[in-house]
C-alpha cells in the first residue's frame, strides 16, 4: 500500500493532462527479447481535466464519467480506503481516437485520488493498478514528464520504462486531423489484433530502433525539422504496411487517409496515424507553415473525401507534465 505523505486532507484536486501521439512501436509483434518499445510526443491539446472532492454521498459527473467513475473506484480499494468522493470531468480526451485518452483519463483519476489522499503513488503505479500501459509506456511518460518520448517496452513483467525524453521545439506545429465517424481499436479488439499479426523482423526492428535513437531524437535536440520528419515518415510507412492488413490499409479512416496521400503528394514528409487511429498528423517548422499545411489539408478533405465530417486543429508538443492543482 503507498505511504501517506501528508495529514492535511484539500478541499478539491484538479488535474489538467493532454493528448499524445503514438508514433509507433520499434518491434510491433512484441515477440522479440525487446518487445515493444514506442515513440511519441505530448501535445497541448486535446485537454482531459477533473476535479476530486470529498463529499457525504459519492458523485461522477461529465464526459467519460462513466469510465472515470469506474478508475476512481478500483484506485480506492487497491489503497483499501472507503472515503467518498465527487468527480467532476469537465472536458476529456476523445476516446477511441488514437490519442491516448483512457490512459491520462486513467492516470488523472489516480494522480487526483493520490493528491487528495496524500499518498504517493507515481504514474507506473497508477497505471499497474489500473491496467494501462501493458504495451507502450508513452502515455505514462507524457502525463509525467511531456516531451518526445521513447520508452523500453516491457521487460520480465514490468510496465514499460522511459527511455529518452527531449523537449518538443517551441516553434513546431502538429496538424491534427480527426474524424469523429470512426473508431480505432481498443480493448479485446486491439488484444486480438496483436495476437492475430505475425513477428516482426528482427532486422527491421533494430533498424527502427537505430533510427529513431540515434537520428530522430537527436534531430529534435538539435531542431533539425527535415531530419526529424524523415523518421516519423519512415516508421509511419512501417507502421502501414505492418498494421494495414487489421484496419483496411495504412489509415483507419478512408477520410483521414485520402487528406494524409494529399499532403504527402504537396511533398509533406512527417505524417501520419497515431496509434490505431483515426486521428492523423502532419508537421510544421513554424506557425505561418502550420497555417499553410492546415488550409491544404481541408482543400484536400474537400476534394477527396468531401462525405467525411473530418475536424482540424493546429496543436504544439507539450514540454511539461500534467498539471495537478490542490487546493
Amino acid at each position: 500500500m503507498p505511504e501517506n505523505t501528508s495529514t492535511h486532507k484539500p478541499s478539491s484536486v484538479t488535474v489538467t493532462t493532454t493528448a499524445r501521439l503514438h508514433f509507433g512501436f520499434l518491434d510491433p509483434s512484441g515477440r522479440s527479447d525487446q518487445p515493444f518499445g514506442s515513440f511519441g510526443l505530448s501535445l497541448d491539446q486535446p485537454l482531459t481535466r477533473l476535479t476530486l472532492e470529498p463529499a457525504e454521498t459519492p458523485s461522477v459527473s461529465g464526459p467519460e464519467g462513466a469510465r472515470a467513475g469506474r478508475y476512481l473506484m478500483t484506485v480506492a480499494e487497491a489503497c483499501g480506503i472507503a472515503r467518498t468522493y465527487r468527480l467532476e470531468v469537465t472536458e476529456a480526451i476523445p476516446p477511441h481516437a488514437g490519442l491516448g485518452s483512457g490512459t491520462q483519463l486513467a492516470l488523472a483519476v489516480g494522480a487526483a485520488f493520490a493528491a487528495a489522499e496524500g499518498l504517493d503513488l507515481k504514474p507506473l503505479e497508477i497505471a499497474g493498478i489500473l491496467g494501462r500501459g501493458a504495451r507502450s509506456g508513452i502515455g505514462m511518460a507524457t502525463f509525467e514528464v511531456g516531451g518526445a518520448v521513447l520508452d523500453a517496452g516491457p521487460r520480465d513483467g514490468a510496465l514499460p520504462q522511459l527511455l529518452a525524453r527531449v523537449p518538443f521545439p517551441e516553434a513546431w506545429r502538429a496538424l491534427l486531423i480527426f474524424d469523429p465517424a470512426t473508431k480505432g481499436l481498443d480493448g479485446a479488439s486491439e488484444v486480438a489484433a496483436f495476437e492475430a499479426l505475425p513477428a516482426f523482423p528482427d532486422a527491421q526492428a533494430a533498424d527502427l530502433r537505430a533510427r529513431i535513437a540515434e537520428t530522430a531524437l537527436p534531430a529534435l535536440q538539435n531542431e533539425d525539422f527535415e531530419s526529424f520528419c524523415a523518421q516519423v515518415g519512415y516508421l509511419q510507412d512501417r507502421m502501414g504496411a505492418y498494421f494495414g492488413p487489421l484496419q483496411g490499409g495504412a489509415y483507419t479512416s478512408p477520410c483521414v487517409g485520402a487528406v494524409l496521400r494529399g499532403l504527402r503528394a504537396d511533398g509533406v514528409i512527417g505524417l501520419g496515424q497515431s496509434s490505431w487511429g483515426p486521428t492523423g498528423f502532419a508537421f510544421a517548422p513554424d506557425e505561418e507553415t502550420g497555417q499553410r499545411l492546415l488550409a491544404a489539408a481541408k482543400a484536400h478533405a474537400e476534394a477527396h473525401a468531401p462525405q467525411g465530417d473530418l475536424r482540424f486543429t493546429l496543436a504544439r508538443g507539450r514540454n511539461s507534465g500534467a498539471d495537478i492543482t490542490v487546493e
